[in-house]
């Protein structure tokens, strides 16, 4: 029997407002396509000062990010039942245009990206970071989106600045596990 997913989004940054209600649709169906022990999610769209300084305190590395996560319950077999995925709103913004995808599509991955660590996935090495993405481009084009990494990275290959390797630099430290 499926768990219905308990989700909590707020918006810190006022430009991640409007993309709470796509946010609200998108997490659950995500959460149904990957069936993963966590049943409480909570989501903060923040601005670069909030991020840099959750950055700074939790990761010990300056400057914002694009998405940190953190685990705050587990089962008894040590699987992630809740958990915060915090997303900047800014950085979303900057690659979203460089990369030519709505941003609303480009905080989907960022969320969804926070979820797929709570689930258990990782990306340290090069095999677990593109399994990780194509992961995350499965699950964006089942639910009609498309793939939104892989997009992205075309995107920036065609003006010079490929996305997957700026990600991957800018990622490393990302994630509080």
């Amino acid at each position: 029997m499926p768990v219905a997913l308990a989700l909590d989004l707020a918006a810190a940054a006022p430009t991640g407002r409007p993309h709470l209600p796509y946010l609200r649709r998108q997490l659950p169906r995500a959460h149904r396509i990957l069936k993963p022990a966590l049943r409480e999610l909570s989501i903060a769209l923040v601005g670069n000062r909030r991020m840099a300084d959750l950055h700074q305190r939790f990761m010990n590395l300056p400057g914002p990010t694009d998405v940190l996560t953190f685990e705050l319950d587990h089962d008894a077999r040590g699987r992630v039942t809740a958990g915060e995925v915090v997303v900047c709103v800014p950085h979303a913004a900057r690659l979203a245009r460089a990369a030519r995808v709505p941003l609303r599509d480009e905080l989907l991955l960022y969320a969804l990206h926070g979820m797929l660590h709570l689930a258990g996935f990782d990306d340290r090495t090069d095999r677990d970071f593109a399994a990780m993405h194509q992961r995350e481009d499965d699950i964006l084009q089942r639910l009609g989106v498309g793939a939104v990494f892989s997009r992205g990275a075309a995107a920036a290959a065609a003006t010079a600045a490929t996305r997957t390797t700026a990600r991957r630099r800018r990622h490393k430290g990302g994630t509080s596990r």
